[in-house]
């Protein structure tokens, strides 16, 4: 049987691993009676752990979150991760993060064993970071919107496009997404009907938020990552283009993630694609290998038309010179 402090600790590191424990789960853990637990729990609650308990069959203990932060209890996997975080959050991305995240970890490093602190010392000198050059964001911002995101209340901001014209949002937030650098917020944009996705260091919010709202199902089969991935990389294309092509979706799977391809039926499907040059992309889409149909712009119909008699012309030149024998 552990002595009670040494129990006491390995009774708060179970309660900061799992949401909630019951009381015989704990007890079985532990080696001691449900009694123990109990007097153990009133132990922890004299030292400022807010420790909840939910009577009944169906209740047990969960740790609560308190006036104060208590001190957190890492085994050796978490200790590492959290140390090399921090030296990440340390290059910036966050605006004020940085000194912040110095102060940690040198206060981590300063209790860590010295097999761990190997470890940290090992992965940090053998790591190369690229520091971004994206503009940092400030943390209350970040938590303001995932509050609003988490209590489903919609979100009113002044946000700057890419031709630097302001103008007033009214969104429903959903997600927080970072890439690169940059932090983008996922949301259903009220006033346009449609989702977008907002470059948040480009946004101011307006106080106080907006009302509770009924969430949505989120869009492109809800990976968050891959829609902003595909929003990101087509937001500047100069061009935009529909394509209806005679093949089946599953054809297409290779692709790259920024294409958009739709299935029709089991022998179609839409491709949506952009570019800098019309030229360019009806060329591109001649080497998917299939029958194809421009839905739009009619300006990418007329270039593919333009090319088509350039190529006819061509082949008859070739199967002229070969009857001739020049």
């Amino acid at each position: 049987m552990l002595e009670t402090s040494a129990r006491l600790l390995k009774l708060l590191s179970l309660l900061q691993a799992h949401k909630e424990w019951s009381g015989p789960e704990l007890s079985e853990r532990l080696g001691v009676s449900t009694r123990t637990i109990r007097n153990d729990v009133e132990r922890l609650r004299s030292l400022g752990y807010p420790v909840h308990a939910t009577p009944g069959v169906a209740g047990g203990y969960r740790l609560g979150a308190g006036a104060a932060l208590p001190p957190l209890l890492l085994d050796d996997e978490e200790a590492v991760a959290v140390a090399v975080g921090l030296g990440r959050a340390a290059g910036g991305g966050v605006e004020g993060i940085e000194e912040t995240s110095v102060r940690a970890l040198a206060k981590l490093e300063q209790v860590l064993p010295s097999r761990l602190r190997r470890r940290v010392n090992a992965l940090n000198t053998y790591t190369v970071q690229i520091p971004g050059q994206a503009p940092s964001v400030a943390p209350g911002v970040l938590t303001g919107i995932a509050n609003a995101a988490r209590d489903h209340e919609r979100l009113r901001f002044d946000y700057t496009g890419h031709d630097g014209a302001t103008t007033v949002r009214d969104v429903e937030p959903y997600r927080l997404v970072h890439r690169r650098g940059r932090w983008y917020l996922v949301g259903y944009d009220v006033g346009r009907g449609d989702w977008r996705t907002f470059r948040v260091d480009r946004l101011t919010p307006r106080v106080p938020s907006g009302p509770r709202f009924t969430p949505r199902e989120l869009p492109g089969d809800g990976d968050m990552a891959a829609w902003v991935e595909r929003g990101v990389n087509t937001a500047m294309w100069r061009h935009r283009a529909t394509v209806l092509l005679h093949a089946p979706a599953d054809r297409l799977s290779h692709l790259p993630p920024e294409l958009e391809v739709e299935p029709v039926d089991e022998r179609t499907c839409l491709l949506r694609l952009g570019g800098e040059d019309l030229a360019g992309m009806a060329v591109w889409v001649g080497f998917l290998d299939v029958d194809f149909e421009v839905l739009d712009p009619p300006e990418l119909a007329d270039v593919v038309l333009k090319l088509s008699e350039r190529y006819r012309r061509a082949a008859g030149g070739s199967a002229g010179d070969a009857v001739s024998g020049r």
